[in-house]
């Protein structure tokens, strides 16, 4: 399948450099409904459900995966993005053209310089297809805290931040910003941002009304930004991602669909792993593994019904999953709409809800 059919043009004013606040003030397009299109805000979600539907939250935390460093006089930007071992990580690194296998990077922050830095990683290889392999001075208990310490949040490449300099004030509040509100096990190093726009306040409506929530972890890599280089779908390659879905959560999802209830999934990432994880019958089976599964228009959806997802990139393997949801046609004229009607776009933008019309 060709990669230019997912293209469209976007204004780059309409990408969203923070989220709404509160989160659920955010824009829902609402395409819950066949050749419908209708114009809402998050907040209105609970309108769309109904009692015995099934949501499936992704519970990943993310890590402050985002370094910068310097090796000598040149300075590099460190994206983490999955992990080998305990200390070891493959990395996009800005600038890696100046770094060599045995080189050693000093990371640095606003506050501490690389000279006075303690946290430091060494090149262990590099290859164009998967990014450098770094090794950190740590040891595995003591590396969170160092991430913690001098890393910052890995927005993706659209949303621009300065670099850290002594003195320099930081108008945003990406640690916070950038995490779901039910965030628990860390390991992403990108957020599942469809979950960004839920509150405490909206969750509890949600459970109130005899919606049910569950949950699985899918621990998303930065690799779901990286763009399509190849002129076909076929060709491309995707990263593998870490995931892991509980036996609990597999008879809840699947007890309802042998009741006719809806199965909503709260972003890709979600519906990456659900599909991943069903069999031939469309029955849901524990997991605990990788998925590099892919998802173009014309497969048929084992498990999905509905997703909650907010607007992709032109091109991106995103755009191609959500079009093989619910038609490539219906998305570009959604998408179009959502131009027109000025949506905010991307992670920190607004959100979509779009009928599942290719199922098994």
């Amino acid at each position: 399948m060709k990669v230019e059919l997912f293209d469209f043009e976007l204004d780059k004013d309409l990408i969203a450099k923070q989220p709404a606040s509160p989160r659920d003030a955010s824009r829902l397009l609402d395409l819950s409904e066949e050749k419908v299109i209708n114009d809402r805000h998050f907040y209105d979600l609970p309108q769309l459900l109904r009692k015995g539907d099934v949501m499936v939250f992704n519970d990943t935390k993310v890590i402050p995966a985002r370094l910068y460093g310097k090796r000598g006089e040149a300075l590099v930007e460190v994206t983490l993005y999955h992990p080998d071992d305990g200390i070891s990580w493959w990395s996009f690194i800005k600038n890696s053209k100046r770094l060599r296998v045995g080189d050693e990077i000093s990371f640095y922050t606003a506050d501490i310089t690389a000279e006075e830095s303690d946290f430091k990683a060494t090149v262990i290889s590099k290859n164009e297809e998967d990014g450098v392999l770094i090794k950190f001075n740590e040891n595995p208990e003591r590396l969170g805290k160092q991430l913690e310490k001098y890393g910052s949040m890995p927005l993706p490449p659209y949303i621009k931040r300065d670099k850290p300099l002594p003195g320099l004030w930081n108008p945003y509040n990406d640690k916070e910003d950038y995490q779901t509100v039910y965030a628990k096990h860390e390991g992403a190093v990108a957020a599942p941002t469809a979950g960004l726009h839920f509150t405490d306040r909206l969750l509890k409506e949600i459970d109130d009304m005899g919606v049910k929530r569950v949950f699985l972890t899918l621990h998303v890599g930065a690799g779901t930004f990286l763009p399509v280089k190849t002129e076909d779908t076929e060709n491309h390659k995707m990263h593998a991602e870490y995931g892991v879905i509980s036996e609990e959560t597999c008879k809840i999802i699947n007890q309802a669909k042998k009741e006719g209830r809806r199965i909503i999934a709260v972003g890709t990432t979600s519906v990456r792993l659900l599909e991943s994880a069903a069999d031939d019958k469309g029955v849901l089976q524990p997991f605990c593994g990788e998925t590099d599964i892919f998802i173009t228009p014309g497969y048929k959806f084992k498990i999905l019904d509905m997703i909650i997802t907010n607007f992709h990139l032109p091109k991106s393997t995103l755009f191609m999953l959500i079009c093989a949801i619910g038609g490539t046609e219906r998305m570009k004229q959604a998408y179009q709409h959502a131009i027109a009607e000025k949506y905010r776009f991307y992670s920190y933008g607004d959100s979509s809800i779009i009928k599942c019309i290719n199922k098994i």
